[in-house]
């Protein structure tokens, strides 16, 4: 069961006190994987997987038939500085795409048997402009952390998180920069496709914004107050509400993991239960995962958000486990082990 969140220290010690993997069920899974009708190591990273996911739904031969995906979309003052190809207006036009079933991770969702959910939160009233005070107060961080806690399914065996929002990988470079360090030009890309000057002026947005809470950041949460958005709090949420489940978790782009990234810099095992689902087109993602510590199990330059790499790279987690729990064993197909 989830407890209930009344403030963000709730918050911060649900995530410091969150379970770790099942000792027994990781260890049944790393033994049954040697004795697969296979070479050892001849299904390479799948075999990590599989052993991975086992331990963290308790169960040396485990299955997925219960995965979740959720889009969480907010919009962001700080469009009016234009760090975006497009208007904030498209968010709440999307929202309705996903809600009609024409969006891309509606058809990603469906292949990969997942549930998909829909949350959009507080689009009429736009997260700060951080260069100009904090993003959010604590008490619409609190929401927004609440909003995702709320949207896991407790029976669901494997969430996938997602985001829509206008603007929103100014936020994440902006959190990646002062969670990381090194320049806001390390951190900060070209989004839905800026030109060479609005990248510049993108660029300077960032850098003002990290300069102006820099002294406020004291973890990921602060982070998240100062620089972020309801969207970006609301995935934070919902990873964390799957850490406290044990739910498995694939990460989907540069936004996702910079969610993810204020959890990793709140609790230290925040992500043990998080695989990265793929690396995107984002500049700055690949340095993003290297400070997660996430080796992406896809690469195929997307760059839609939506959870849509995530979603994908649900069937390379289905497989890893599919072939560790369906194999026969040596002794079961009668074939000598040599």
């Amino acid at each position: 069961m989830l407890p209930q969140l009344s403030s963000l220290d709730d918050f911060r010690a649900a995530l410091a006190g969150a379970p770790a993997q099942d000792q027994a069920a990781l260890d049944g899974a790393a033994a049954r994987n040697t004795q697969l009708t296979k070479p050892p190591g001849a299904l390479g990273r799948l075999e990590e997987l599989a052993i991975w996911y086992g331990g963290w739904r308790g169960s040396d031969r485990p299955d997925i038939t219960a995965p979740q995906v959720i889009v969480f979309a907010g919009n962001h003052g700080v469009t009016a500085q234009g760090v975006s190809a497009f208007p904030p207006e498209v968010t709440a036009q999307m929202v309705i795409n996903f809600e009609h079933g024409g969006a891309a991770i509606n058809q990603l969702a469906r292949l990969a048997g997942a549930r998909m959910d829909v949350h959009a939160l507080e689009l009429e009233r736009p997260a700060a402009d951080f260069t100009h005070g904090p993003a959010m107060s604590r008490e619409d961080l609190l929401a927004a952390l609440k909003a995702g806690w709320e949207a896991v399914d407790p029976s669901a065996d494997l969430l996938v998180v997602g985001e829509m929002g206008i603007g929103n990988t100014t936020p994440a470079a902006a959190l990646a920069c002062a969670l990381f360090g090194g320049e806001a030009e390390d951190w900060t890309g070209r989004g839905t496709g800026v030109d060479d000057a609005e990248l510049a002026n993108k660029t300077r947005v960032v850098a003002e914004g990290v300069a102006l809470h820099k002294d406020a950041i004291q973890d990921g949460l602060d982070a998240l107050a100062c620089l972020g958005g309801r969207e970006i709090a609301a995935m934070a949420g919902a990873i964390a509400a799957a850490r406290v489940l044990r739910i498995p978790v694939i990460l989907d782009g540069f936004i996702c993991c910079a969610a993810a990234a204020c959890l990793l810099q709140t609790a230290d095992s925040a992500l043990d239960h998080a695989v990265a689902g793929h690396q995107s087109a984002e500049g700055a993602h690949p340095a993003l995962l290297a400070k997660l510590n996430k080796e992406p199990l896809l690469a195929l330059g997307l760059r839609l958000g939506e959870a849509s790499g995530a979603a994908l790279a649900i069937q390379v987690l289905k497989g890893a486990v599919a072939c560790h729990s369906g194999m026969a064993t040596f002794a079961e197909a009668g074939v000598t082990d040599g």
